[in-house]
């Protein structure tokens, strides 16, 4: 089976004044269709520019990037915003979503831009609000949403264009822990469905909620383990570590 993200000596230099700055060393990384993976790593360990290379936000300086079978290592812009609405369904920590626009309106935005028609766009995106729980809050604008409920709608938006990874940044950095909960359930259920998730967190009980966690350390990755204890969450199945 050919994995989904395939990365071979990736790596990322930056050129900040007369410094010259390695973020990141020659990763090699695969993830498989339906994983649940964590990235970790304290600040300067090169967490975020994978991240931004994994989410086609950059291009590497060397090396080879595989995503779904499509070559984004030498991509122009354009041709990377392309893919990132095909493949890449984004959550991040500050929601990012338009303030003048409906829970319904922000979801359905991705689908503008994929051609979709009017018609289809409300009822998928009525759909996958509803997956996430907000059937009931579809007109509510993101003011009138409290901070769970509009990370939901982020949710929800990641999901529409029915990506082949969601990519998940800090998705619990402004939510109190109970809401951080909801929210992870959401993630183990959208897991379950079938999709492949890519957790970037610096939070560990965070992280034990995804199958596998790959820490990065000095721009390289320092290990990369399964969780293999299980904690149940009603009907749900959460990976926890021992460590």
């Amino acid at each position: 089976m050919s994995a989904l993200i395939d990365i071979k000596g990736l790596t990322k230099t930056y050129i900040m004044g007369l410094d010259t700055v390695r973020a990141l060393k020659g990763v090699d990384l695969q993830i498989y269709k339906n994983e649940y993976t964590a990235l970790m790593g304290p600040s300067g360990s090169g967490k975020s520019t994978l991240m931004n290379l994994l989410g086609c936000l950059d291009s590497p300086s060397s090396g080879s990037y595989l995503l779904n079978g499509h070559d984004v290592s030498h991509m122009n812009d354009a041709e990377l915003a392309e893919i990132r609405n095909k493949e890449i369904g984004f959550v991040f920590q500050t929601f990012n979503l338009l303030p003048r626009l409906t829970a319904l309106e922000n979801v359905a935005l991705p689908l503008i831009y994929a051609g979709m028609s009017k018609p289809q766009r409300i009822e998928r995106a009525e759909y996958v609000l509803e997956i996430v729980g907000l059937k009931d809050r579809m007109t509510h604008k993101p003011n009138e949403l409290s901070g769970g409920q509009r990370q939901r709608v982020a949710v929800a938006r990641a999901l529409v264009n029915n990506p082949s990874i969601i990519l998940a940044d800090e998705p619990t950095g402004n939510l109190d822990s109970k809401t951080s909960d909801e929210i992870m359930k959401i993630f183990e259920d959208i897991h379950s469905r079938g999709n492949t998730i890519i957790l970037v967190t610096h939070e560990p009980d965070v992280s034990l909620h995804a199958h596998r966690i790959v820490r990065l350390k000095d721009g390289m990755i320092e290990s990369d383990t399964i969780n293999h204890h299980v904690v149940k969450y009603g009907n749900l199945s959460v990976a926890a570590s021992t460590k």
